[in-house]
C-alpha cells in the first residue's frame, strides 16, 4: 500500500467502510513487466516462477492455503477460497460473506502471529510492504511471498490476469473477464432502453453525513465508464477523486440535478431521515420523481473488483427496472 492507500484506509475505517486496492507483479523478461512466467517440473507437479516487486518467487504447485488480504474478490472470481479474509477489527468486505462466512479474519496489516496461525503456503502482498506489521523477509520465512506491482494495484482486471497466471488458471481468468464484459454489454443495452440518456448519482450516507461519489470513486467507475450512464453536472464539476473525501452539505446537494440517485445507507442511518425531512432535498429532481433508490448494503459499491462490480450492476438493474 502506498501512502495514498494508507490514507484511504484510515478514512474508510472512520466511516466503518473499506478501501484498500489490490495489485499484481511484474516480469523482467516481458516488455510490459507484467506477470510472465516460466515453469519447471517437480517430482509431482508444476511450480511457477514469477518476477515480483521483490524479485523472483517460486509459486508452489496447487497452493491450498493462500493469504491475500483485500484481494479475496479476485481469488473468489477464479474459484479460489483464501485461508483467511481481510479485516479491520470487525469491518470486513461484507459483499463477499456468502463465500467467506466460514473463513477466519486476519487483520489488514498482517501481524506475524496471525499469519503463522493460518499455515499459509502462499502469501500475496501489496507493493508498499512497509505498511504491513512484518517485513518481507519475515513473511518469506513463513511461505513463498509474492509482492505485487503498483501498476496493477489500481486495476482489478490485472489482478485476475496475474492471479490466474500465478495459479495456472489462465483459461479461467480469460473466461471470467469475458463473461464480465458480456454482462456489461447486456446491462448497457438494457439501461439504454430503461433510462436512455438520463443521469444518475451515488451518495453514501454515514451517520448524518453525505458523501457524493466523483466519477472515478469506487463503483462510480462502473456506472459512468462501463455502463455509460450520464453524469449530472455537479459530478462533472467535482473532477477526479482525491485522498481527502469530505462530506457534502444538504444545501450543496440541492444543486444535484441527477435524474436518479443511488442512496447507499445501511438500516438506521440518521442521514436517511434527515433527507426525508429536508425540503431542500425533497425539491431535487430525483426526490420529486421518486427516483431515489436506497441500497442497504453499500459494501460492493465502496470496493473495486469483479464480484463487487457485478453486484453493483445487479443493484442498478434491479433499482431501474
Amino acid at each position: 500500500m502506498k501512502s495514498k492507500t494508507l490514507s484511504n484506509i484510515i478514512l474508510l475505517v472512520s466511516f466503518i467502510g473499506v478501501l484498500f486496492l489490490a495489485a499484481c507483479g511484474s516480469n523482467e523478461s516481458s516488455e510490459n513487466n507484467e506477470g510472465n512466467q516460466e515453469e519447471k517440473e517437480t517430482s509431482n507437479n508444476t511450480e511457477v516462477i514469477m518476477q515480483s516487486e521483490m524479485g523472483e518467487v517460486t509459486i508452489p504447485a496447487n497452493p491450498e492455503n493462500i493469504i491475500a488480504p483485500y484481494h479475496e474478490d479476485a481469488l473468489l472470481a477464479l474459484g479460489v477460497t483464501p485461508v483467511a479474509k481481510w479485516a479491520i477489527g470487525n469491518s470486513i468486505q461484507q459483499y463477499l460473506e456468502e463465500d467467506l462466512k466460514d473463513v477466519p479474519k486476519i487483520e489488514w496489516n498482517l501481524p506475524i502471529e496471525q499469519v503463522l496461525s493460518q499455515e499459509p503456503d502462499l502469501i500475496i502482498l501489496e507493493n508498499a510492504i512497509q505498511n504491513y506489521e512484518g517485513s518481507y523477509e519475515e513473511y518469506s520465512k513463513i511461505a513463498p511471498t509474492y509482492v505485487m506491482s503498483e501498476e496493477t494495484t489500481k486495476d482489478w482486471r490485472k489482478q485476475i490476469e496475474v492471479f490466474g497466471e500465478m495459479l495456472g488458471m489462465q483459461d479461467k481468468a480469460d473466461q471470467v473477464l469475458n463473461d464480465y464484459d458480456q454482462k456489461v454489454e447486456d446491462a448497457s443495452k438494457e439501461l439504454s432502453n430503461t433510462i436512455g440518456d438520463e443521469s444518475a448519482a451515488i451518495i453514501w450516507v454515514m451517520g448524518d453525513k453525505f458523501y457524493l461519489f466523483e466519477h472515478n470513486r469506487h463503483s462510480a467507475g462502473v456506472l459512468y465508464n462501463e455502463l455509460g450512464i450520464k453524469q449530472p453536472a455537479l459530478i462533472e464539476e467535482l473532477g477526479d477523486a482525491t485522498e481527502e473525501w469530505n462530506p457534502i452539505s444538504i444545501e450543496k446537494l440541492s444543486e444535484l440535478d441527477a435524474d436518479h440517485v443511488f442512496l447507499l445507507a445501511e438500516e438506521g442511518q440518521q442521514g436517511v431521515e434527515t433527507l426525508k425531512n429536508s425540503s431542500v432535498w425533497q425539491a431535487t429532481k430525483a426526490a420529486k420523481n421518486n427516483h431515489v433508490y436506497q441500497i442497504n448494503d453499500p459494501s460492493n459499491w465502496t470496493n473495486k473488483g469483479l464480484i463487487a462490480s457485478e453486484k453493483t450492476i445487479d443493484d442498478v438493474l434491479q433499482a431501474l427496472e
